[in-house]
């Protein structure tokens, strides 16, 4: 069986002779997250099936975010059928990553549904448009707000109810809501306004594992937003939430500002764990996954390194040795960085590739100086 949608081919192998002519035989492989040799076509599996996505194998029982940093991260992205919770401050990127969550559901097929309390459909479709996506017909919006006859003097009072009959009625449009559109992908946009609404701790649980129950009864994933706007650190959905994602903006002293995200639970799966980095641009979230040198580990030859310099070779017993760490100390004007810089050369001579990383002095100075220096 093939399927194809916007830049995914899935294949489900059925047997051992059974697949079609021209594509390659392989097993899902033990990892989420590797790349596919160039060439190698769609992947074909004896037990489950797998996806190919842009050259990256995916596991279909979860539902990936959009954005590739995260997926890693999250070894393939959402379980399915659960609930999460994506916490961070007013500003920190949660609708961004909660549109990108549902533009690829909308590019694989699927039916999504976006629940507001706190922002209009127009400013959802504003700020998407903002990052080039269009909202097409498979994400839905639904705007839970107060009718317009609310708005006149004599009720703005009561925009927001904290009554049971109101909090009841709010879940009964969201209900109703789904029963008609019948997503796969939910996103519910603030638990802000339904924790006023619930003014009690135990009636907010008590919704909250409401909510949980009835949409895992209908195999939705979903994503709830929150922007910790509350004075006390409230955990009670971090005890109901399948798992937890945090964003954070920093403003240090000095520098840009720095955007992060930690992966605060998620059961009974494997997650990259720590804080990772990650910026808003033009085209969504770009997360940048946290090194682990034990990941990076590859074998390397114990040779002298040269800086074709034979006097300095000398010196050096006839060179660096790879896979060592050298510190060049000396005060300022007595050649650190020209040293530093005639082992780069003398690398790329041999065909290696070099990393370079500058702090104190413009990439483009440099590079002039040692124009200068031949």
């Amino acid at each position: 069986m093939q399927q194809a949608h916007r830049n995914r081919t899935e294949v489900t192998f059925a047997g051992r002779e059974n697949h079609p002519p021209g594509y390659i035989r392989y097993r899902c492989p033990p990892q989420i997250g590797g790349t596919v040799a160039s060439g190698e076509g769609p992947v074909i599996s004896s037990n489950k099936t797998c996806t190919v996505i842009r050259g990256r194998y995916l596991n279909t029982s979860k539902a990936a975010t959009g954005i590739e940093g995260l997926d890693d991260i999250l070894a393939g992205g959402l379980s399915r059928s659960h609930v999460f919770l994506l916490e961070g401050e007013p500003g920190t990127g949660k609708t961004t990553v909660a549109l990108q969550f549902l533009q690829a559901g909308a590019a694989a097929g699927e039916i999504s549904l976006y629940i507001t309390l706190s922002e209009t459909e127009s400013e959802l479709r504003s700020g998407a448009a903002s990052h080039g996506w269009e909202l097409d017909e498979h994400i839905n919006i639904f705007e839970l707000t107060p009718p317009e006859s609310l708005l006149d003097a004599d009720h703005h009072q009561s925009l927001l109810y904290s009554s049971d009959l109101e909090l009841g009625e709010a879940t009964r449009q969201i209900f109703e809501v789904v029963e008609r559109v019948k997503p796969t992908r939910v996103v519910i946009d603030s638990l802000s306004e339904i924790r006023l609404l619930a003014q009690s701790s135990l009636r907010y649980r008590r919704q909250i594992l409401a909510i949980k129950h009835y949409f895992t009864r209908y195999n939705a994933t979903v994503l709830l937003l929150d922007d910790l706007t509350t004075e006390a650190l409230d955990k009670t959905v971090h005890s109901v939430a399948h798992g937890v994602i945090r964003l954070e903006a920093l403003t240090p002293t000095y520098g840009a500002e720095r955007r992060r995200l930690k992966i605060v639970k998620y059961r009974g799966q494997k997650y990259r764990g720590g804080f990772h980095d990650f910026t808003i641009a033009e085209n969504g979230i770009h997360v940048f996954p946290r090194l682990v040198a034990a990941e990076h580990r590859s074998n390397y030859s114990r040779s002298q390194l040269s800086s074709g310099i034979p006097e300095l070779d000398n010196l050096l017993g006839g060179g660096i040795e790879g896979g060592s760490s050298t510190l060049i100390l000396g005060p300022a004007g007595t050649g650190k960085s020209l040293i530093s810089l005639v082992f780069a050369v003398q690398a790329v001579a041999r065909g290696e590739r070099v990393g370079l990383f500058i702090f104190d002095e413009e990439m483009g100075l440099l590079f002039e100086r040692m124009l200068k220096l031949g």
